[in-house]
């Protein structure tokens, strides 16, 4: 088979593909041996009908059309695989030669992916800071604090009920008059401040004292699903009794109770260490954010507008299910939010395009330093996945080739290692002060660096 490729526009290309006419013939044979079997033909064998009989049973021109709709998406995807391209949707055919002795011959026109070229030097020493690691005293003291509150106790208290107190209340709600059997409880242990049952029973308990009677209105919480949450419920509340926490003591007995270590200092210094160690992570996290988003910034790419569409419709699906689950309508999740329509689409595609990007740079970077996946390498992550979801990693492995998701699973895995590849050879110097709130991603405007972009 034999590929010439054309650029008719800046994201589109023009493949000519010739199949040579022994394959030609020997495909078509097939597609008359598929069409034998499927079709009853009086005197013959189930797929034993000669061509002749074929032709004049179903017509010609249905076979050829046949094999067209069959063989021609294998040989598009041997084409853009020869030449190594990353189509963006299916091609658009047109059949230029179709003659039984003949090469077969047709045009597949298709949108690609940019691809991006890089030197060995436009990704390296690329400039960011990393966030500084340093655990107050204060960070350790608030830790200490949860948990004694995870070994406090509860005593009556004499004063009305505050914040953070238990009570215990007998509760009974009704929605339009009748009974809400979901919001209706005997005996029960309330946190206040916990917002079980919404801000206004937390607002009503601060201050209320053992034999108190409550009646008021007030709005259902998320947790009630869409068609309870939000809405207006009378509350009826008895408060039968108030208890306090009674925190242990941060002394020495309260660490050999609550750890494994005999002082308080020994706690406090493990509580540091495990800050120290959550923070570094979290930089290391930051610093791997920002050289991607300096190696994007370098860069200056057209994306199609079909790709772009593609992915934002992609993450626009993803709110919808995530809506769902949550037993919600994608309008009343927005509206949760503040959001809106036009404002979910817009901040949709401003992902998007920065995803496009992200993935565009990470493989110029993977094909300029010769980046590969091993077998190996998919076995772990596969192994991975299949423990995390419970699977046995035979039947998950089988799954992910027979689905072709093994394909995505091996760029994704290249993608990291680019990653990695990328913050191996940047220059990262420390902050030398803590950044203000909401500028974590603060760093230094990358210097320009010779990045190209051809279709692929």
């Amino acid at each position: 088979m034999h590929t010439s490729v054309e650029r008719t526009a800046e994201h589109t290309v023009k493949l000519t593909i010739e199949v040579d006419a022994e394959e030609f013939q020997r495909d078509l044979d097939r597609t008359y041996r598929e069409i034998a079997r499927a079709i009853k033909v009086p005197g013959f064998r189930a797929g034993k009908a000669p061509k002749p009989v074929i032709d004049a049973k179903v017509g010609r021109e249905a076979v050829l059309e046949e094999f067209v709709s069959s063989r021609v998406p294998a040989y598009f995807r041997r084409a853009v695989s020869d030449e190594d391209l990353a189509p963006i949707g299916d091609p658009q055919v047109d059949v230029e030669q179709l003659e039984p002795g003949k090469p077969f011959v047709f045009t597949a026109t298709v949108d690609v992916r940019p691809r991006l070229t890089f030197s060995e030097e436009d990704y390296t020493g690329v400039r960011v800071t990393r966030p500084r690691v340093e655990v107050t005293d204060e960070e350790v003291e608030a830790w200490i604090e949860r948990l004694r509150q995870r070994f406090a106790e509860l005593e009556p208290v004499d004063r009305p009920a505050q914040e953070g107190d238990v009570v215990t209340i007998n509760l009974s709600t009704t929605l339009d008059g009748e009974p809400l059997e979901e919001a209706t409880r005997d005996e029960h242990l309330y946190r206040v401040g916990s917002g079980e049952f919404g801000e206004a029973l937390d607002s009503r308990l601060v201050g209320a004292k053992p034999g108190d009677i409550l009646s008021f209105e007030g709005a259902l919480p998320e947790r009630f699903g869409p068609d309870r949450a939000g809405r207006t419920v009378s509350f009826r509340v008895l408060v039968k009794d108030v208890k306090g926490l009674r925190l242990p003591e941060a002394d020495d007995a309260f660490a050999q109770t609550a750890s494994e270590f005999d002082t308080i200092a020994e706690l406090r210094d493990d509580v540091r260490a495990r800050l120290a160690e959550l923070k570094e992570r979290e930089a290391d996290s930051v610093v791997r954010d920002r050289v991607l988003q300096a190696m994007i910034d370098r860069v200056d790419v057209e994306l199609p507008p079909a790709l772009v569409e593609e992915e934002t419709e992609h993450r626009l699906l993803h709110a919808q299910e995530r809506a769902e689950r949550a037993g919600l309508t994608l309008e009343q999740l927005l509206e949760l939010q503040g959001w809106d329509r036009a404002r979910l689409a817009d901040d949709s595609r401003e992902h998007a395009v920065r995803a496009i990007k992200a993935d565009l740079v990470l493989e110029g970077v993977a094909r300029a330093a010769g980046i590969e996946v091993t077998a190996e390498e998919i076995g772990r992550e596969i192994a991975a996945l299949a423990r995390a979801w419970g699977r046995d990693p035979k039947e998950l492995a089988h799954q992910l080739d027979r689905s072709g998701q093994i394909v995505t699973l091996a760029g994704d895995i290249i993608r990291t290692k680019a990653l990695d590849l990328l913050v191996e050879r940047a220059d990262i110097q420390t902050e030398t002060t803590e950044p203000a709130d909401g500028d974590a991603t603060e760093q230094p405007t990358p210097e320009p660096a010779e990045a190209t972009a051809k279709e692929s």
